[in-house]
């Protein structure tokens, strides 16, 4: 069978003469003589100039070790499925954490497999949670026409209330939500109450804890609920390589839990179909770059307390952050949605208004000449805002 090319392949060039007959087929001597296409210009990062301090990344990475890691599995690999590296990946992190391979499943980042647990919750029943949380994954059923979600207020100083949490449950809730540190107000859980509350409520409903910012904290390990896995409790827990290890645009995500909640999971889901060689690669080669890792967490601190001074110069306060990010009350008159437009007219990219806490901004720690360009940007941006308000 003869394979005759669309002609759009080929707009990017000319071709001889020769290489076209009246059948209009290519001949080698024509695609020898034709003008190589331009690589396309695309922007895979941040526009220049512009600090992107509003989606939690680390900026720093991938890690060297990722980098060449996923230049051999991109040339070498690229044309195939991923379906080894992904056995791979889970075999490490399964061995890490003292659990079986079938204990763990892994999708294109977290995202992935928190919203196939959401759906596969929601075709028992409810999702519980905090009313405020990083409740994207969880909304993605209430999106296509499930239940809403039954949210109990948080505590006045913003953290999560795991006592109203778990007087919530009920024979509705299929599923109770937590992220720990939380998102995004940074607040973290004490462990010891977090590991009582998981005990208890899985004893009544299946309990995930997403723990996507657990290695960015002091003693992560300290705080992780993964050991509930392997006592037998009906615990799922959610990790990503797209924060400490700076892999966000790879998508690596995996999650852990017993065998029978993978499997009823993974249901709602693609198998090895939704990873790829390259991210995988990083993944595995980043894992245990534990300098890496260290640098990161020390970027974080340095660009958090940055910005806690800024807050502290500009009159204003934060929720005590643990992670990547801090939580800035603008004050009791503040707007968020009006902060974020002012900051964003001065090339500095943040969050605005989460749910009904309209006075409450969310900044990234990114580059530190970034964060610097925040707190730079900050007097001006509340006297827009302000302006903004009284308009």
């Amino acid at each position: 069978m003869t394979y005759n090319p669309s002609r759009r392949l080929f707009l990017g060039g000319s071709l001889a003469a020769s290489a076209a007959g009246a059948t209009g087929l290519i001949t080698p001597a024509g695609l020898a003589a034709a003008q190589p296409m331009k690589s396309p210009k695309i922007m895979y990062g941040p526009t220049p100039g512009v600090a992107k301090l509003n989606a939690n990344e680390n900026p720093y990475g991938p890690s060297d070790m990722a980098l060449k890691a996923i230049a051999e599995a991109s040339s070498t690999g690229g044309a195939y499925y991923a379906y080894r590296a992904g056995m791979y990946l889970r075999d490490m992190l399964a061995e890490s954490n003292g659990l079986k391979p079938e204990n763990v499943s892994i999708t294109a980042g977290s995202s992935l497999i928190l919203a196939f647990a959401a759906f596969a919750a929601t075709s028992k029943g409810k999702i519980l949670g905090p009313d405020l949380f990083w409740d994207t994954t969880s909304m993605a059923p209430v999106r296509q026409g499930g239940p809403e979600i039954v949210r109990v207020p948080n505590k006045a100083d913003l953290s999560i209330d795991l006592d109203a949490i778990y007087n919530a449950i009920d024979d509705d809730i299929a599923m109770v939500h937590i992220c720990n540190p939380n998102n995004p107000t940074g607040k973290l859980l004490d462990p010891k109450e977090l590991r009582e509350f998981c005990i208890k409520a899985s004893k009544k409903t299946l309990v995930l804890v997403d723990e996507a910012y657990n290695e960015l904290i002091e003693d992560g390990p300290k705080h992780s609920m993964i050991p509930l896995i392997n006592e037998g409790h009906n615990i799922i827990v959610a990790r990503t390589f797209s924060k400490i290890y700076g892999l966000a645009g790879m998508r690596v995500g995996y999650m852990l839990g017993s065998e029978e909640n993978m499997e009823f999971i993974n249901k709602y889901g693609l198998g090895g179909y939704s990873i790829n060689q390259a991210g995988l690669a990083a993944a595995i080669a980043s894992y245990n770059d534990e300098a890496f890792k260290d640098f990161s967490r020390q970027k974080v601190k340095e660009g958090r307390d940055i910005i806690m001074d800024a807050v502290k110069a500009n009159g204003l306060s934060a929720l005590p952050s643990t992670t990547n990010f801090v939580f800035v009350n603008l004050g009791d008159d503040g707007d968020a949605n009006a902060f974020r437009k002012a900051m964003e007219e001065q090339d500095v990219l943040i969050r605005g208004q989460y749910r009904t806490y309209q006075q409450w901004s969310r900044v990234s720690t990114g580059r530190i000449e970034d964060v610097k360009k925040y707190a730079a940007a900050v007097p001006k941006a509340l006297d827009e805002m302000y302006k903004a308000i009284k308009a």
